[in-house]
């Protein structure tokens, strides 16, 4: 059977992955920026991330309410912000439905980065390595006897629904995408809030 010759021959060379690397430093250099400078102007960043991740660090009742996704928004109530380029960490504290907590979000485990105010977005699959662990991880929960009920009390704004996010994403592409404007994504959260579930 003859090759389709608009098809690309096969790469021995890992460019996705390399490109993916290369973008997901994109977020780790404005985390930096941002724990050094802090945010100026209307600039505020939505991180998705896979809470189902071996390496991510986080109370068990969000881990409970949030078992494998999970967005924060950093704009007005967050501290000790940092990027650990040695373990490859996000850190901050935000707080949860009025009770504090720290976070530790590993860059590889970054779903979705995006900063509304200019409309900027980088997404990116999980790693199969990291999804399968994960799989099997959340297999082996559903096995085990059930637990004492988790402390699932509801987050604050800190916490976007997944669902609201993603309406406003569009498919996933590791190149950077529009999204809406700040009163927009606003008059999208409030709409959410008011429609029954």
């Amino acid at each position: 059977m003859e090759d389709d010759p608009s098809d690309p021959p096969e790469s021995l060379l890992p460019y996705a992955a390399w490109t993916r690397d290369a973008l997901r430093q994109v977020v780790a250099k404005a985390i930096e920026h941002v724990a050094g400078e802090g945010l100026p102007g209307e600039h505020h960043f939505y991180i998705t991330f896979r809470t189902d991740h071996p390496q991510a660090v986080l109370p068990e009742r969000l881990r409970a309410q949030y078992p494998r996704e999970m967005t924060i928004v950093l704009q007005h109530q967050f501290h000790g912000l940092g990027y650990d380029p040695a373990t490859g960490l996000i850190e901050v504290a935000l707080s949860f439905a009025g009770v504090p907590a720290k976070l530790a979000i590993p860059l590889a485990a970054v779903t979705q980065f995006a900063d509304p105010a200019i409309r900027f977005m980088l997404q990116f699959e999980a790693d199969e390595a990291v999804r399968a662990e994960a799989d099997e991880a959340l297999a082996a929960e559903a096995a085990a006897p059930p637990a004492a009920e988790a402390d699932a009390a509801p987050a604050t704004s800190q916490v976007v629904s997944l669902d609201a996010f993603r309406r406003r994403a569009p498919a996933r592409d590791p190149r950077p995408q529009a999204t809406p404007k700040a009163d927009e994504a606003d008059e999208a959260d409030e709409a959410d809030e008011d429609t029954p579930a």
